[in-house]
Protein backbone atom coordinates (compact mmCIF):
# COMPACT_ATOMS: atom_id res chain seq x y z
CA UNK A 1 0.00 0.00 0.00
CA UNK A 2 1.60 3.49 -0.98
CA UNK A 3 1.81 6.01 1.32
CA UNK A 4 -0.31 8.31 0.07
CA UNK A 5 -3.04 5.15 -0.14
CA UNK A 6 -2.39 5.10 3.82
CA UNK A 7 -3.14 8.86 4.40
CA UNK A 8 -6.07 8.58 2.81
CA UNK A 9 -7.76 5.54 4.39
CA UNK A 10 -6.81 7.30 8.00
CA UNK A 11 -8.42 10.77 6.74
CA UNK A 12 -10.97 8.69 5.67
CA UNK A 13 -11.46 7.27 8.82
CA UNK A 14 -10.74 10.12 10.64
CA UNK A 15 -13.88 12.28 8.92
CA UNK A 16 -15.97 9.23 9.30
CA UNK A 17 -15.33 9.03 13.11
CA UNK A 18 -15.52 12.33 13.36
CA UNK A 19 -18.85 12.17 11.39
CA UNK A 20 -20.30 9.66 13.55
CA UNK A 21 -19.28 11.47 17.16
CA UNK A 22 -20.92 15.06 15.98
CA UNK A 23 -23.86 12.69 15.35
CA UNK A 24 -23.86 11.19 18.60
CA UNK A 25 -23.25 13.97 20.75
CA UNK A 26 -25.85 15.76 18.89
CA UNK A 27 -28.41 13.46 20.07
CA UNK A 28 -27.51 12.91 23.48
CA UNK A 29 -27.20 16.68 24.00
CA UNK A 30 -30.83 16.93 24.07
CA UNK A 31 -30.38 19.55 27.41
CA UNK A 32 -28.24 22.01 25.93
CA UNK A 33 -30.76 21.91 22.33
CA UNK A 34 -33.80 21.95 25.19
CA UNK A 35 -31.87 25.44 26.79
CA UNK A 36 -31.17 26.97 23.35
CA UNK A 37 -34.71 26.69 22.14
CA UNK A 38 -36.14 28.20 25.59
CA UNK A 39 -34.16 30.77 25.07
CA UNK A 40 -35.45 31.91 22.08
CA UNK A 41 -38.60 30.76 22.62
CA UNK A 42 -41.25 32.30 20.62
CA UNK A 43 -43.80 32.67 22.35
CA UNK A 44 -41.90 33.04 25.74
CA UNK A 45 -41.97 29.92 27.45
CA UNK A 46 -42.61 30.61 31.41
CA UNK A 47 -42.49 27.27 33.66
CA UNK A 48 -40.31 24.17 34.76
CA UNK A 49 -39.25 21.15 32.50
CA UNK A 50 -38.55 17.80 34.36
CA UNK A 51 -37.15 14.94 32.28
CA UNK A 52 -36.17 11.58 34.79
CA UNK A 53 -35.02 8.12 33.66
CA UNK A 54 -35.26 5.07 35.62
CA UNK A 55 -36.59 6.65 38.59
CA UNK A 56 -33.79 9.68 38.63
CA UNK A 57 -34.02 13.33 37.45
CA UNK A 58 -31.79 13.82 34.40
CA UNK A 59 -32.68 17.25 33.65
CA UNK A 60 -34.73 19.69 35.79
CA UNK A 61 -34.56 23.80 34.91
CA UNK A 62 -37.02 26.71 35.89
CA UNK A 63 -37.33 29.47 33.22
CA UNK A 64 -38.89 32.83 33.71
CA UNK A 65 -41.71 34.45 36.26
CA UNK A 66 -43.99 33.56 39.40
CA UNK A 67 -45.23 37.07 39.18
CA UNK A 68 -44.76 39.20 35.78
CA UNK A 69 -45.74 42.42 37.60
CA UNK A 70 -43.31 42.11 40.69
CA UNK A 71 -40.92 39.84 38.42
CA UNK A 72 -40.81 37.32 41.00
CA UNK A 73 -38.53 34.29 39.81
CA UNK A 74 -40.56 30.72 39.45
CA UNK A 75 -38.87 27.98 41.76
CA UNK A 76 -38.30 24.55 41.27
CA UNK A 77 -41.37 23.64 44.28
CA UNK A 78 -43.45 26.84 42.47
CA UNK A 79 -47.21 25.25 42.22
CA UNK A 80 -48.94 24.93 39.19
CA UNK A 81 -52.58 24.03 38.37
CA UNK A 82 -52.37 21.01 36.26
CA UNK A 83 -56.25 21.03 35.09
CA UNK A 84 -57.05 17.71 33.17
CA UNK A 85 -53.73 16.17 34.02
CA UNK A 86 -55.83 15.66 37.11
CA UNK A 87 -57.82 13.36 35.13
CA UNK A 88 -55.43 10.21 35.57
CA UNK A 89 -55.22 10.44 39.38
CA UNK A 90 -59.45 10.46 39.46
CA UNK A 91 -59.11 7.31 36.64
CA UNK A 92 -56.59 5.92 39.23
CA UNK A 93 -58.78 6.20 41.83
CA UNK A 94 -61.77 5.02 40.46
CA UNK A 95 -59.36 1.79 39.61
CA UNK A 96 -58.89 1.37 43.28
CA UNK A 97 -62.28 1.11 43.92
CA UNK A 98 -62.27 -1.09 41.24
CA UNK A 99 -60.05 -3.93 43.15
CA UNK A 100 -61.71 -3.19 45.92
CA UNK A 101 -65.11 -4.19 44.73
CA UNK A 102 -66.57 -1.09 45.17
CA UNK A 103 -67.43 -0.04 41.77
CA UNK A 104 -68.13 -1.79 39.18
CA UNK A 105 -66.85 -0.14 35.51
CA UNK A 106 -69.95 -1.55 33.19
CA UNK A 107 -72.20 -0.88 35.25
CA UNK A 108 -74.71 2.67 34.83
CA UNK A 109 -73.94 5.49 36.79
CA UNK A 110 -77.49 5.49 38.39
CA UNK A 111 -75.94 2.65 40.42
CA UNK A 112 -74.08 4.84 42.51
CA UNK A 113 -75.59 8.33 41.76
CA UNK A 114 -79.15 7.79 42.29
CA UNK A 115 -80.04 10.93 42.92
CA UNK A 116 -79.53 11.06 39.05
CA UNK A 117 -83.32 11.44 37.31
CA UNK A 118 -81.88 11.37 33.66
CA UNK A 119 -82.64 8.72 31.46
CA UNK A 120 -79.32 8.42 29.99
CA UNK A 121 -78.22 7.51 33.84
CA UNK A 122 -79.23 3.97 33.44
CA UNK A 123 -77.36 3.78 30.41
CA UNK A 124 -74.28 5.19 30.51
CA UNK A 125 -71.27 3.43 32.11
CA UNK A 126 -68.58 4.46 34.57
CA UNK A 127 -66.08 3.11 31.84
CA UNK A 128 -67.87 5.56 29.33
CA UNK A 129 -67.00 8.67 32.26
CA UNK A 130 -63.47 7.26 31.68
CA UNK A 131 -63.02 7.78 28.23
CA UNK A 132 -65.46 10.90 27.35
CA UNK A 133 -67.64 8.11 25.27
CA UNK A 134 -70.55 9.16 27.07
CA UNK A 135 -72.04 11.37 25.10
CA UNK A 136 -73.31 13.75 27.97
CA UNK A 137 -72.49 17.68 27.29
CA UNK A 138 -75.03 19.05 29.65
CA UNK A 139 -77.04 17.49 32.28
CA UNK A 140 -79.96 19.25 31.21
CA UNK A 141 -79.79 18.13 27.77
CA UNK A 142 -80.12 14.65 25.75
CA UNK A 143 -76.83 13.01 24.54
CA UNK A 144 -74.82 14.11 22.06
CA UNK A 145 -74.54 10.82 20.85
CA UNK A 146 -75.08 6.76 21.81
CA UNK A 147 -72.59 5.85 24.80
CA UNK A 148 -69.98 4.14 23.73
CA UNK A 149 -70.08 5.37 19.85
CA UNK A 150 -67.93 8.33 19.56
CA UNK A 151 -65.69 10.47 21.83
CA UNK A 152 -66.47 13.91 23.03
CA UNK A 153 -64.31 15.74 25.51
CA UNK A 154 -65.29 17.55 28.08
CA UNK A 155 -65.10 18.21 31.78
CA UNK A 156 -68.56 16.73 32.68
CA UNK A 157 -67.53 13.12 32.65
CA UNK A 158 -65.17 13.59 35.32
CA UNK A 159 -67.04 15.56 37.45
CA UNK A 160 -69.46 13.03 37.42
CA UNK A 161 -66.59 10.01 38.76
CA UNK A 162 -65.69 12.60 41.01
CA UNK A 163 -69.24 12.55 42.97
CA UNK A 164 -68.77 8.18 42.11
CA UNK A 165 -65.77 8.22 44.23
CA UNK A 166 -67.67 10.53 47.26
CA UNK A 167 -70.37 8.05 46.79
CA UNK A 168 -68.62 4.88 47.83
CA UNK A 169 -66.02 6.29 49.85
CA UNK A 170 -68.54 8.37 51.89
CA UNK A 171 -65.75 11.44 51.71
CA UNK A 172 -65.17 14.30 49.91
CA UNK A 173 -63.22 13.80 46.47
CA UNK A 174 -60.48 16.36 48.04
CA UNK A 175 -60.27 14.10 51.26
CA UNK A 176 -60.03 10.71 49.70
CA UNK A 177 -56.97 12.16 47.24
CA UNK A 178 -55.14 14.45 49.41
CA UNK A 179 -55.04 11.33 51.85
CA UNK A 180 -53.98 9.71 48.97
CA UNK A 181 -50.79 12.20 47.88
CA UNK A 182 -49.78 12.41 51.87
CA UNK A 183 -49.26 8.44 51.72
CA UNK A 184 -47.63 8.58 48.04
CA UNK A 185 -45.33 11.54 49.90
CA UNK A 186 -46.45 14.22 46.92
CA UNK A 187 -46.28 16.67 49.99
CA UNK A 188 -46.66 19.94 47.36
CA UNK A 189 -49.52 18.49 45.56
CA UNK A 190 -53.45 18.68 47.01
CA UNK A 191 -56.56 19.71 45.48
CA UNK A 192 -57.42 23.65 44.90
CA UNK A 193 -59.25 24.80 46.97
CA UNK A 194 -60.76 28.93 47.96
CA UNK A 195 -58.12 29.05 51.11
CA UNK A 196 -54.41 30.47 49.60
CA UNK A 197 -52.04 27.85 48.66
CA UNK A 198 -48.77 28.42 50.11
CA UNK A 199 -46.55 27.97 46.53
CA UNK A 200 -49.33 28.24 44.17
CA UNK A 201 -48.42 30.54 41.24
CA UNK A 202 -51.18 32.59 39.50
CA UNK A 203 -52.01 32.01 35.91
CA UNK A 204 -51.48 34.42 32.47
CA UNK A 205 -53.03 34.96 29.55
CA UNK A 206 -49.96 35.49 26.99
CA UNK A 207 -51.23 37.32 23.81
CA UNK A 208 -47.83 38.57 21.49
CA UNK A 209 -46.12 37.97 24.70
CA UNK A 210 -48.39 40.88 27.12
CA UNK A 211 -49.26 38.68 30.18
CA UNK A 212 -52.34 39.16 31.53
CA UNK A 213 -52.80 37.48 34.83
CA UNK A 214 -56.54 35.26 35.27
CA UNK A 215 -58.39 36.64 38.23
CA UNK A 216 -61.00 34.44 38.70
CA UNK A 217 -60.27 30.49 38.35
CA UNK A 218 -62.62 28.44 36.53
CA UNK A 219 -62.15 25.13 39.07
CA UNK A 220 -64.98 24.90 41.05
CA UNK A 221 -66.11 21.85 44.06
CA UNK A 222 -68.12 20.20 41.54
CA UNK A 223 -64.92 19.91 38.68
CA UNK A 224 -61.90 19.16 41.12
CA UNK A 225 -61.79 15.87 39.90
CA UNK A 226 -61.81 17.04 36.55
CA UNK A 227 -59.40 19.90 36.48
CA UNK A 228 -58.51 20.56 39.93
CA UNK A 229 -55.46 19.15 41.24
CA UNK A 230 -52.42 21.83 41.98
CA UNK A 231 -48.88 20.36 41.90
CA UNK A 232 -45.32 20.62 40.46
CA UNK A 233 -42.89 18.70 38.80
CA UNK A 234 -41.15 16.69 40.94
CA UNK A 235 -44.36 15.34 42.61
CA UNK A 236 -45.64 14.32 39.14
CA UNK A 237 -42.34 12.99 37.99
CA UNK A 238 -42.80 10.86 41.73
CA UNK A 239 -46.30 10.17 40.61
CA UNK A 240 -45.09 8.51 37.50
CA UNK A 241 -42.87 6.32 39.64
CA UNK A 242 -45.24 4.80 41.44
CA UNK A 243 -47.83 4.59 38.56
CA UNK A 244 -45.99 3.01 36.05
CA UNK A 245 -43.90 1.12 38.37
CA UNK A 246 -46.77 -0.95 39.37
CA UNK A 247 -47.24 0.34 42.75
CA UNK A 248 -50.56 2.06 42.62
CA UNK A 249 -52.32 -0.46 41.04
CA UNK A 250 -52.24 -4.08 40.02
CA UNK A 251 -51.19 -5.01 37.12
CA UNK A 252 -54.58 -6.23 35.63
CA UNK A 253 -56.07 -2.49 36.69
CA UNK A 254 -52.65 -0.47 35.13
CA UNK A 255 -53.39 -1.96 31.96
CA UNK A 256 -57.06 -1.03 32.03
CA UNK A 257 -55.71 2.44 32.04
CA UNK A 258 -54.05 2.13 28.00
CA UNK A 259 -56.68 0.01 26.33
CA UNK A 260 -59.14 1.70 24.09
CA UNK A 261 -61.83 1.29 21.76
CA UNK A 262 -62.18 5.37 20.51
CA UNK A 263 -59.35 7.25 19.21
CA UNK A 264 -58.91 11.27 19.08
CA UNK A 265 -56.71 13.62 18.02
CA UNK A 266 -54.31 16.37 20.40
CA UNK A 267 -52.15 18.85 18.64
CA UNK A 268 -49.15 17.52 21.29
CA UNK A 269 -49.52 14.03 19.99
CA UNK A 270 -50.20 15.22 16.64
CA UNK A 271 -52.33 15.24 13.38
CA UNK A 272 -53.21 12.13 13.46
CA UNK A 273 -55.88 10.44 16.47
CA UNK A 274 -54.05 8.31 18.61
CA UNK A 275 -56.04 6.08 21.39
CA UNK A 276 -57.64 7.67 24.34
CA UNK A 277 -57.78 5.10 27.77
CA UNK A 278 -58.69 6.32 31.11
CA UNK A 279 -57.46 9.51 31.64
CA UNK A 280 -54.26 8.92 28.98
CA UNK A 281 -53.37 9.50 25.19
CA UNK A 282 -51.68 6.64 24.07
CA UNK A 283 -49.44 6.56 20.99
CA UNK A 284 -48.23 2.88 19.88
CA UNK A 285 -48.36 3.42 16.05
CA UNK A 286 -45.51 5.05 16.13
CA UNK A 287 -41.78 3.93 16.38
CA UNK A 288 -41.24 5.21 19.92
CA UNK A 289 -44.56 4.53 21.71
CA UNK A 290 -45.26 6.71 24.46
CA UNK A 291 -48.43 7.90 27.15
CA UNK A 292 -49.61 11.43 28.44
CA UNK A 293 -51.63 14.05 28.42
CA UNK A 294 -52.57 17.61 28.86
CA UNK A 295 -53.80 20.00 30.84
CA UNK A 296 -54.73 23.97 29.95
CA UNK A 297 -57.02 26.70 31.34
CA UNK A 298 -57.11 29.73 34.31
CA UNK A 299 -53.64 30.42 32.20
CA UNK A 300 -51.52 27.31 33.25
CA UNK A 301 -50.34 24.68 30.76
CA UNK A 302 -49.52 21.29 31.35
CA UNK A 303 -47.76 18.35 29.73
CA UNK A 304 -47.13 14.89 31.46
CA UNK A 305 -45.46 12.11 29.00
CA UNK A 306 -44.30 8.56 29.98
CA UNK A 307 -42.07 6.11 27.93
CA UNK A 308 -42.21 3.09 28.56
CA UNK A 309 -39.21 1.08 26.68
CA UNK A 310 -37.34 3.96 28.23
CA UNK A 311 -38.84 5.08 31.56
CA UNK A 312 -38.69 8.07 31.05
CA UNK A 313 -41.06 10.92 31.82
CA UNK A 314 -41.57 14.33 30.49
CA UNK A 315 -42.98 16.96 32.52
CA UNK A 316 -43.63 20.36 31.44
CA UNK A 317 -45.46 23.23 33.66
CA UNK A 318 -46.28 26.59 32.37
CA UNK A 319 -48.29 29.61 34.18
CA UNK A 320 -49.02 30.84 31.28
CA UNK A 321 -51.68 29.69 28.10
CA UNK A 322 -51.72 31.31 24.63
CA UNK A 323 -54.51 33.33 23.82
CA UNK A 324 -53.87 32.08 20.07
CA UNK A 325 -55.09 28.33 20.09
CA UNK A 326 -52.67 27.20 17.41
CA UNK A 327 -49.48 28.05 19.78
CA UNK A 328 -51.16 25.82 22.61
CA UNK A 329 -48.33 23.73 23.70
CA UNK A 330 -46.24 25.52 21.05
CA UNK A 331 -42.64 25.22 23.11
CA UNK A 332 -44.20 21.40 24.39
CA UNK A 333 -43.90 19.80 21.26
CA UNK A 334 -40.44 21.04 20.29
CA UNK A 335 -38.94 19.91 24.03
CA UNK A 336 -40.78 16.64 23.30
CA UNK A 337 -39.36 16.53 19.58
CA UNK A 338 -36.20 16.96 20.94
CA UNK A 339 -36.50 14.01 23.29
CA UNK A 340 -38.00 12.07 20.36
CA UNK A 341 -34.45 12.54 18.34
CA UNK A 342 -31.98 11.84 21.62
CA UNK A 343 -30.30 9.16 23.01
CA UNK A 344 -32.49 9.18 25.98
CA UNK A 345 -35.07 7.28 24.74
CA UNK A 346 -33.02 4.12 24.14
CA UNK A 347 -34.20 1.07 25.91
CA UNK A 348 -33.77 0.64 29.71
Amino acid sequence: MTSNLRITLLLSSILLFSNYNSFAQKKNNYASQIDSLISVSNPIFNGVVLIAKNGKTVYNKVYGFTNFETRKYLKKDSQFEIMSNTRQITAVLILKEVEQGRINLLAPVKKYLPQLNQTWADSVTVHQLLNHTHGIVDLKKPLLFKPGTDFKYGDLGYSLLGKIIESVTKKSYAETANAFFKELKMKNTLCFSAAPIKNLVPGYINNNNSFKMVSKSMITIESTSSNGIVSTANDLALWNENLHKGKLLKPESYQLMFKYTISAQNSLFGKEKVGYGYGFRIVDKEPLKYVGHTGLGDGFSSVNLYFPESDVSLIILENQMNQNRDLFYAAELKIKNILLKSNLLNKK
